[in-house]
């Protein structure tokens, strides 16, 4: 059980560091993915309270479980991030791109958490034969989404706001070929 959660453990950092440089490779920006990733512990930390809320065990299950919420809380991070990006390259702040992506991308991220969340609900709850079994990755995944997706509508812009003070990398580029072009 100890090699096993030893190798889990070394999998999940090699994952994020695996995640973090294809984002890099994706935003031409080591900022972003760094920005991304911050509500990956967040909703970590949520996996580990629902745990420690429901008297459940981490084990194999709930481990999985936590590898979802880190996939699901990155991929609503990327949605925010992106379209805060969009708004900087039509050239509005840091600050107002950081809050209007975070509004405008509100029902879709809260549309995916709450599917995942109510689809999890009935294995967290152990209903049917041998729902006890995995009721572990249900809980896991519940806890780690709903502090995950806090973490993404608020975290997420606010870091945003205060660390995003240039134009993204690809809107520079297109301003340079534009006016290399004489496109102005």
């Amino acid at each position: 059980m100890i090699d096993s959660f030893g190798h889990f453990g070394l999998g999940l950092i090699l994952a994020a560091l695996l995640v973090y440089l294809l984002l890099v490779m994706n935003f031409q920006s080591f900022l972003d993915p760094f920005i991304i990733l911050m509500s990956v512990p967040a909703g970590l930390s949520g996996v580990a309270l629902a745990l420690f809320a429901t008297h459940t065990t981490l084990n194999v299950e709930s481990a999985m479980g936590a590898i979802m919420v880190v996939g699901v809380a990155t991929a609503n991070s990327i949605l925010v991030v992106t379209f805060a990006n969009d708004l900087r390259g039509e050239g509005l702040s840091a600050t107002e791109a950081a809050i209007r992506g975070g509004a405008t991308r509100l029902r879709p991220v809260l549309m995916t958490a709450s599917a995942m969340i109510l689809g999890m609900m009935p294995m967290a709850l152990g209903m049917g034969s041998g729902g006890e079994q995995n009721a572990p990755l249900g809980r896991a995944v519940i806890g780690g989404l709903m502090v995950g997706t806090v973490s993404t509508l608020f975290l997420v812009p606010t870091l945003y706001g205060i660390m995003r003070r240039t134009i993204p990398n690809r809107f520079r580029y297109d301003e340079i070929f534009r006016k290399a072009l004489g496109h102005d």
